[in-house]
């Protein structure tokens, strides 16, 4: 074990600890929508609610136990008789509490990827279009839990041998649905943001689109950070850097916080819904009929691009 992969996985910890109380604000926030004049809770919240405290719950074990192993290695066993802290590092590397960080971990994985295709759902209303994702989706289950098996075996090291062989294999496979999942959304949001502005011809109707189909409102509805971190995850695991380290910590925190972003813009009723993909779709369509009727496509658009979940979201003038 290199000086670099310590102070790789130094920073790790570190960083952990930083995108972790990112998590915690996220939560609460969250949290508090969810039970601010609430007296009673749709089915959808109550999962949204569920979902949160299980990624949550799952990115504490694995962020609790990469310190504690941390702190074996470098600070209770630090002079370990047979290589100090690299040497107790390879002696225990596949520890009970590794491989149980390492299955929250691929479990956070499988519930991020499960709502990131579910979102690509939402912006397309079509079957079709989740079809490959979901046997990518399968792909990665399957791998995962090999990837699990071999790397909890005794004598068995995550970052050697056929474990991370089988491991580059799974972590291609959920980072390519990550990132297939991510452009489809992108490409979705930008046809239809710039479909809706294209349409917009009386001032001051439609800007609501903005707040959903803007720069930022794309990133955190494509999981953008989540699919970056997940490549440069991949480039360094493939190439056997020993920076890998670090760009996982990365990839599996931002496996809780980016679905977090998203649930907590769909609990305030910022988020797009299938709604508002059939409205703007319907408006888009009807807007070629060249002004039939009384009422243009320009304002079907205008309120398709100002409602959000039955809720108006047009300010009185």
């Amino acid at each position: 074990m290199s000086s670099l992969f310590q102070n790789a996985y130094y920073l790790a910890i570190n960083f952990n600890a930083i995108l972790y109380g990112t998590e915690l604000a996220l939560y609460g926030l969250t949290m508090q929508s969810l039970f601010q004049n609430r007296k009673k809770w749709t089915r959808t919240e109550q999962f949204y609610m569920s979902f949160s405290t299980a990624t949550l719950c799952l990115i504490t074990i694995y962020m609790s136990t990469e310190a504690v192993f941390g702190q074996e290695m470098w600070i209770v066993h630090a002079d370990f008789p047979d290589g100090g802290p690299a040497g107790w590092f390879l002696e225990n590397v596949n520890v009970w509490y590794q491989t149980l960080g390492t299955a929250a971990s691929v479990v956070l994985n499988l519930l991020a990827d499960a709502l990131l295709i579910y979102r690509v759902y939402v912006v397309w209303t079509d079957i079709r279009v989740i079809a490959f994702p979901c046997l990518l989706y399968l792909a990665t289950l399957a791998l995962g839990i090999l990837e699990l098996y071999l790397s909890g075996k005794p004598n068995s090291d995550f970052f050697v041998g056929k474990a991370m062989q089988l491991g580059t294999a799974y972590w291609a496979s959920t980072i390519s649905l990550n990132v297939i999942s991510t452009c489809i959304i992108c490409g979705r949001l930008m046809y239809l943001g710039r479909a809706i502005e294209a349409a917009r011809n009386v001032k001051g109707r439609g800007k609501a689109a903005v707040r959903y189909t803007g720069t930022l409102e794309k990133i955190i509805e494509s999981a953008l950070p989540y699919s970056m971190a997940g490549i440069a995850y991949l480039v360094s695991f493939g190439l056997g850097s020993d920076l890998a380290i670090m760009f996982c910590a990365f990839y599996v925190m931002f496996s809780c916080i980016s679905p977090q972003l998203i649930i907590m813009r769909i609990v305030t009723g910022t988020a797009w819904t299938r709604d508002r993909t059939a409205e703007t779709v319907s408006a888009l369509e009807f807007q070629n009929l060249e002004g039939r009727g009384e009422r243009s496509a320009t304002a079907v658009v205008s309120d398709a691009a100002s409602t959000v979940d039955g809720k108006s979201t047009v300010e009185a003038v």
